[in-house]
């Protein structure tokens, strides 16, 4: 990949993508063309087909997706499968029609059954059933993974597919209705330190809200007071999680260094699993992640998780053996990147 090539970010304002371009840019990359959502609908084909006629990028991170946690997954069912599906099928087609030299496709280890053997590698793709929370986020997911690989065969395209596992970083969603668990706990203990300390400023200019009882009444539906934070289940659930300029230096690596030649069995009858996990291999419990971060937040309350609620799937965690044999592996330990992530944040408020 030249220094100079025309690099196209897909999502580059997104915790991912954002990460990428700030990767790209460390290692002398300039040319990259990025693009809001305003600028460019993604799940517009025709403004997707003008934009590829127009600017011909010759290599592409695809980004770019619809992302949430387990009640905006659930929530939102169709939204996630349709706006996922439109970007995957407008980005790749456009970059097989205008002779794209590489792209990477990023999805999500949600791809993997509800009940895959752990660690989970590559192989156990479409071994079983989904877990039903976010299926329709995984079947887009592995949507793209398959629509790589048969761009790849039948036109023999440079398509590389990578599925980080649980991200956390710099531009995370940290709503209190749509992220992930990890910021999603920073936020919410967070608050329930402001509250405990009656840093009643902090709180509404956190939430933008200007009158103190309906933050609090706002609060009080995601479990959030002075005394305690609420979390969904057992905490018994174990996550693997990956800080996000990791996850970068990885992709990065790989479109510099891994062609879709290098990851598949040229002797192999069915040409299928030539995706690659990005993880770290070691996971903690979600109660042992919610204590980490109460700890590095400094909130003196109490942690109840509510059994009422789903669990999700019990364990996940990757098999990163793939992307190590390939010569590449993780650098920066859970607990740092936690301190990161949360002096980050407290900064952007």
């Amino acid at each position: 990949m030249e220094k100079n090539a025309r690099i196209f970010v897909a999502g580059h304002r997104g915790l991912v993508g954002s990460a990428i371009v700030k990767n790209l840019k460390s290692k002398g990359y300039t040319n990259l063309l990025l693009r809001t959502h305003s600028e460019l609908d993604l799940t517009n084909q025709k403004m997707v087909a003008e934009f590829f006629a127009e600017y011909k990028p010759e290599y592409i991170f695809l980004a770019a997706a619809k992302v949430g946690g387990i009640v905006a997954n659930n929530t939102y069912r169709a939204d996630f499968i349709y706006e996922n599906l439109a970007i995957q099928n407008n980005v790749i087609h456009q970059s097989y029609l205008n002779g794209v030299k590489k792209l990477l496709f990023l999805g999500s280890t949600c791809i993997y059954p509800k009940n895959a053997s752990q660690p989970m590698s590559e192989n156990c793709l479409l071994t079983s059933e989904l877990e039903y929370t976010n299926e329709p986020y995984a079947i887009a997911k592995i949507a793209g993974i398959k629509m790589c690989e048969s761009y790849n065969l039948q036109y023999g395209t440079n398509f590389i597919s990578v599925m980080p596992t649980n991200l956390y970083g710099p531009n995370d969603n940290f709503d209190l209705e749509t992220s992930h668990v990890l910021p999603a706990l920073i936020r919410k203990i967070y608050l329930a330190k402001l509250l405990s300390e009656q840093n009643f400023s902090a709180v509404l200019v956190n939430l933008n809200i200007s009158d103190k009882n309906e933050a609090e009444k706002y609060l009080s539906k995601f479990g959030i007071s002075a005394e305690r934070v609420e979390i969904w289940g057992s905490g018994a659930p174990r996550r693997e999680f990956m800080y996000s300029h990791d996850m970068a230096d990885a992709c990065v690596f790989l479109m510099k260094n891994v062609d879709f030649c290098d990851i598949f069995d040229k002797n192999a009858k069915n040409v299928k699993n030539t995706h690659i996990n990005i993880g770290t291999g070691n996971d903690i419990s979600i109660k042992e992640l919610a204590l980490l971060i109460k700890n590095i937040v400094g909130f003196k309350g109490e942690i109840y998780f509510n059994t009422q609620k789903p669990d999700g799937t019990m364990l996940k965690l990757t098999n990163p053996s793939k992307l190590h044999s390939l010569g590449w592996k993780y650098k920066t330990e859970l607990e740092d990147g936690i301190k990161r992530i949360y002096e980050w944040y407290i900064c952007q408020r």
